[in-house]
């Protein structure tokens, strides 16, 4: 039995990683669509959509037979300790959207056979994906809010709490506070709980990781699929954009990671770590694959991450329903 063909939707505003992550999509004879306004492009949404021609039937990802390159060649950036993201867990600049623009492959491809569904995939940021995922049936994974705060202290090297924000506004010590999955709380070093966003700007009950500052001398994104490092790069070095491959001891420590706590996040999805100037090693945080920046990474291999974390519904494992935003 073939799979249904297969879209991938981005942004309206393209990143360096989105325009990186669009080619390696037409490379593998996907068709890609970049949204340009306000809604669902017409067509994605409509009874036509998935009776599209010309579209290649395309494998499912999975860790041992997609995408091509070097488990030690990745890099990306954003979501470090103390450093805000240049791109990192955001794709999108923009805002939801509507109509767009498509690619596809030249030389045709498989056409669908009739009765069979059209399966589309995401690469975006979390306010645009928000609004197009429930519209085209696609599951977005990501970790559990408090997954950092559970991770054992041998694998944090801090102190990391889960609370509402109405909790942490009573913070009277510096901590690095975030919002689990997006941006509605930036990744920052707050002097206390009265430099946080306020209640007029944030739910009172939005629920942030607060954790001890953690300085790191260098951090690496890991690209996790089906709990294996797929893909890993570094991608800052004392607080600085530094792109480079993984070493051997980032690597080393991702499969620790994965094997104390790989059951605990979705088949899909990044993994930053970094080591301090001490030599310690600890997880900075997960992010949402389909949310994060691709930078000089493998772009095959971190399209198999994107794909499968941000696919179809009726695709979902039964680990992975679990894990949907």
């Amino acid at each position: 039995m073939t799979r249904p063909p297969r879209t991938l939707v981005l942004p309206p505003r393209l990143t360096a990683s989105a325009r990186t992550l669009r080619a390696a999509a037409l490379r593998r004879g996907l068709r890609t669509v970049e949204a340009t306004a306000s809604a669902v492009p017409e067509g994605l949404g409509g009874p036509g959509w998935a009776a599209l021609p010309g579209l290649p039937v395309l494998p499912w990802p999975t860790a041992s037979t997609a995408g091509t390159g070097s488990t030690g060649r990745a890099a990306s950036t954003g979501g470090t300790e103390g450093t805000p993201s240049a791109e990192g867990t955001d794709s999108t600049g923009g805002t939801p959207y509507a109509g767009g623009t498509d690619s596809t492959p030249s030389g045709g491809g498989t056409h669908r056979a009739e009765g069979e569904g059209h399966a589309v995939h995401l690469h975006a940021g979390p306010s645009f994906a928000d609004v197009v995922a429930p519209a085209l049936g696609i599951a977005l994974l990501e970790a559990p809010a408090d997954w950092l705060a559970r991770l054992p202290r041998a694998l944090t090297r801090r102190e990391i709490r889960a609370m509402p924000i109405d909790e942490a506004y009573r913070l009277r010590r510096p901590a690095f506070v975030k919002s689990p999955n997006d941006k509605s709380v930036s990744a920052l070093v707050y002097a206390d709980g009265s430099r946080l966003p306020g209640p007029d700007a944030v739910d009172p009950a939005t629920v942030v990781l607060v954790s001890d500052v953690m300085t790191f001398a260098v951090e690496y994104r890991l690209h996790v699929l089906d709990g294996a490092v797929h893909a890993a790069g570094q991608y800052a070095e004392s607080g600085r954009l530094r792109l480079g491959s993984a070493d051997g001891d980032a690597l080393t420590f991702g499969r620790e990671v994965l094997t104390a706590a790989g059951e605990t996040l979705p088949s899909a999805i990044v993994v930053d770590v970094g080591r301090d100037d001490e030599g310690r090693w600890a997880v900075i945080e997960a992010n949402a694959a389909w949310a994060s920046g691709c930078y000089s990474a493998d772009a095959d291999r971190v399209l198999d991450t994107v794909l499968r974390s941000a696919g179809p519904v009726t695709e979902l494992s039964p680990h992975d329903r679990g894990f949907v935003r």
